[in-house]
């Protein structure tokens, strides 16, 4: 048994192993294949939070896996974040990530489309050189599945100018998209690394601490510290996301307001007017929606919690539950 294992070892270890499954610029045979290598790292050596790998080791060891044992499967579920904020970030014509210009804006889209194909293959390289169990492989496919099937969700409402959403159509997409991988998949894929059949509350309020985790996301994304958040502020009014602040707004707004906005939103981002992007964001900040939108995430947060702390602390090692407890109660009280 590991002891005293800090979430800083824990991120350490993770991305240790990670980096050590990616191909290395010094050892490429050609220029432009050190130039495919550090494309390929580029995103993992930007660090990030590690909290979806982590919430998976923490779990793995509260039912009873090793280190050893949890590693590979929390690499290859960093490895999937990695190569789908990639694909992500050209899908929604994002600027930056992790504080710095996207992969897209450094290489151009092409490569940087291929270099997330690698990362993908590279995830589940990392599964079958481990011996990964069927029930692992299978959980993967089944995160992939929802995570694309949610991102097609938002990108249909986008591409189609879906303005007749409300708070339950968000609710449905971002559980798909964002959730289920953020923490249902971490705290079944731990469970089922250490052998054990994961409780059905891992999905159930999994669901609503990965909601949360979203609704907070885009919380922040309006009102954050640049530093600290580290994407573009304000990003998701640029692309035009479906987001529940924007549809409760659009609900209380009067109508020329509501008219307004959804001109605005309508617009390709590359020929949005600032100034109205401004307007618009000040009014989401003065209307309530935000405010709306963090009780909704804080009273996710609690059903959540509620319903996973006996589960987590009655694990065969509740000390490590505690710890996974501790990790799903800063979900949404963060500023990054």
């Amino acid at each position: 048994m590991v002891a005293d294992l800090s979430p800083a070892q824990v991120r350490a270890a993770i991305q240790q192993y990670l980096l050590e499954a990616l191909p290395k610029p010094e050892a490429a045979t050609r220029l432009e294949l050190a130039q495919f290598a550090r494309m390929l790292r580029d995103y993992p050596e930007r660090g990030g939070k590690m909290l979806r790998g982590t919430l998976l080791v923490y779990t793995g060891l509260a039912y009873g896996a090793s280190l050893e044992e949890v590693l590979p499967v929390a690499a290859a579920l960093e490895l999937f974040q990695n190569w789908a904020l990639i694909h992500d970030d050209i899908e929604d014509a994002s600027d930056e990530r992790r504080g710095k210009p996207a992969l897209h804006k450094l290489y151009g889209v092409p490569l940087a489309l291929n270099a997330g194909d690698a990362l993908h293959a590279r995830q589940w390289a990392l599964l079958v050189e481990a011996g990964a169990s069927r029930g692992v492989l299978l959980e993967f496919v089944h995160m992939v599945e929802q995570t694309a099937q949610g991102q097609h969700l938002e990108m249909s409402w986008m591409e189609g100018q879906r303005f007749d959403l409300g708070e339950a159509d968000y609710l449905e997409m971002v559980g798909q998209k964002a959730a289920y991988y953020t923490a249902v998949a971490p705290l079944r894929l731990g469970a089922l690394a250490a052998g054990a059949e994961p409780p059905a509350a891992f999905t159930e309020a999994g669901m609503k601490l990965g909601i949360g985790f979203q609704i907070v996301d885009d919380v922040l994304n309006l009102m954050g510290d640049p530093a600290k958040y580290g994407k573009e502020i304000a990003g998701d009014l640029w692309e035009g996301k479906r987001t529940l602040i924007l549809l409760r707004f659009l609900q209380q707004a009067s109508p020329e307001e509501r008219r307004r906005a959804e001109a605005l939103l309508r617009i390709p981002r590359e020929q949005k007017p600032a100034p109205e992007v401004q307007w618009l964001h000040q009014r989401l900040l003065q209307s309530g929606a935000v405010a709306h939108a963090q009780q909704v995430a804080e009273r996710l947060l609690a059903e959540g919690l509620e319903a996973l702390e006996p589960v987590l602390r009655g694990a065969p090692r509740g000390a490590y539950g505690a710890l996974v407890l501790e990790i799903l109660q800063s979900l949404v009280r963060r500023e990054a």
